[in-house]
Parts: C-alpha cells; sequence; structure tokens
C-alpha cells in the first residue's frame, strides 16, 4: 500500500498594504489605499476572504500611510462570512474559517514604509518557512489561494513561485519571462532585458516565498530589519531568477492593477 500524500501544512501569508497610493490622491489623502471600496467591500478583503477560503490560518500586514486605519477597521482576526437565505451570516463557531492578523506598523516603527523587501523582512520573524505574498491593491476575486499550490511549492528547490499574467496596458513590456520545463516540472521565470525579443509577462504581485529567499546570500538585510533598511523586491528575484531558483506559472483570470481612480471607478462598473 502506497503512503498517502503528506498534508500541507496550514498556510500562511503576508499582504502588502504600506504604499502610500500617490496616484490615488486624493481618494488616498485620507483612506488607505487597501480600504478603497472595489464593488461593495474594502479592496483588502477580497484578499482576506481568499485566503481563508484556502486555508489560510495566519497573515501579516504591513503599514505605513494611515496603517492605523487598517488596523482598526479588520483588528486581529478575520472571520469568513457566507451567504445563505439572501443574508450574509457567520459560519458556525466550529466551521468558521478565520485568519489571525498581525501588523508590521513601519511608520510607526521607522516614519515610512521599507518598500517590498524591506518591508518582508522587517515581518520575517513573523512568517512561516514558506508563505504566501500578495499586495493589497490588486484585485483578483477568482484567483485561488490553492493548498495544493503550497504543497508543490514547498516540495520543490525553488525559493519562489510567481503568478505572471498577460500585460496591461500600463505595463505593455512586463516584468519577467517564462520558460517551460523540460522535465514535467513547473515553468522557470526568467531575468530578460526590456529590449528582450523575447516575451515578457507582468508580476501579479502574488506569489509563493521560502524564508530563504530574504536571507543571505540572497539578502544581506539583517532578520527584522532592525535597522529599517529600504529595499526593493526585484533585484532578490532577479539575482535568484538568474541561478534557475524561481519558478512562475501565467494566471489569466481577471486581474487589476487598482493604481488609479479611473481603474476603480471601471471595476465599481461592472456587473
Amino acid at each position: 500500500m502506497s503512503n498517502p500524500a503528506p498534508t500541507p501544512n496550514p498556510a500562511t501569508a503576508m499582504l502588502l498594504a504600506a504604499g502610500r497610493g500617490e496616484r490615488m490622491r486624493p481618494l488616498t489623502d485620507t483612506c488607505p489605499k487597501p480600504l478603497l471600496r472595489v464593488q461593495g467591500k474594502p479592496l483588502m478583503q477580497w484578499h482576506l476572504e481568499a485566503l481563508a477560503q484556502g486555508g489560510c490560518t495566519s497573515v501579516v500586514v504591513n503599514t505605513a500611510w494611515l496603517g492605523r486605519q487598517i488596523e482598526q477597521h479588520f483588528h486581529d482576526i478575520f472571520v469568513l462570512k457566507r451567504l445563505s437565505n439572501k443574508h450574509e451570516q457567520l459560519f458556525n463557531s466550529e466551521q468558521s474559517p478565520a485568519l489571525n492578523i498581525r501588523y508590521s506598523h513601519e511608520a510607526q516603527d521607522f516614519g515610512g514604509a521599507l518598500e517590498t523587501a524591506g518591508g518582508i523582512v522587517r515581518a520575517l520573524p513573523l512568517l512561516a518557512d514558506v508563505f504566501w505574498l500578495m499586495a493589497g491593491d490588486v484585485f483578483t476575486p477568482g484567483f485561488e489561494f490553492a493548498p495544493q499550490a503550497q504543497a508543490r511549492f514547498a516540495a520543490s528547490d525553488k525559493l519562489a513561485h510567481l503568478w505572471l499574467v498577460p500585460n496591461p496596458a500600463h505595463n505593455p513590456a512586463g516584468d519577467f519571462g517564462l520558460q517551460a520545463s523540460t522535465d514535467g516540472g513547473p515553468a522557470l521565470a526568467l531575468n530578460l532585458p526590456k529590449d528582450t525579443a523575447q516575451v515578457r509577462y507582468t508580476y501579479s504581485t502574488i506569489g509563493l516565498f521560502r524564508r530563504e529567499l530574504f536571507q543571505t546570500p540572497w539578502c544581506d538585510i539583517a532578520s527584522g530589519n532592525p535597522q529599517g533598511i529600504k529595499a526593493p523586491l526585484a533585484p532578490l528575484l532577479r539575482r535568484a531568477m538568474d541561478n534557475q531558483r524561481i519558478s512562475a506559472e501565467l494566471y489569466t483570470g481577471p486581474w487589476t492593477d487598482v493604481g488609479t481612480p479611473q481603474r476603480l471607478a471601471e471595476l465599481n462598473l461592472l456587473p
């Protein structure tokens, strides 16, 4: 009798919510972008619901601009709701998918946002060895944070697995290439120059990551980022891509970078 497949460990995640949202002004002058409402719900809530549905048990949210508003809105636990008899009701207490929420308040600690990699390293002591990562300002209503995807990634030797999307109008050149595997495994993400003839796709901001990517030799910021060093994520990814340590796949479901008032308005006009 063959051994059953191992049960994936409960998923943890980090949701990036520290940006100022300059392109969203004046909407973000008094409201952090993750709390802007899309189709009746705060933008960030769509991610929280999908994470809970996927079995995630804990999420770390980093904040900077108006970050206390985010904590005051979601507090330290998020319980998934469902529609029943046309009324929104909680699952019963034994079935309620819930997320424990912890916050990394970068503005409180350092006076401002630490950029993507700097913020992740700051929160690293709160994260598991493998964790989901996503930006709080993208709208992906059909994306599934599937336990099977987490288990496949955990069993691989990769440092990150990225979901790429077809290039939107505001990023026509894309970010990374995609190379199909020759051994049936996941495709590799490629660090291609902007002037390449090969197709590049846009990084959706959703991925699975290992803590290892944010430690030496890939990252030289001390765990917990005690000095508050600002650092972007892309250079770490490109370095690891050059060593064939980043996998990726193309996601073709609904996806919007909610970066401007016009894009927000267009989403809210959808049926």
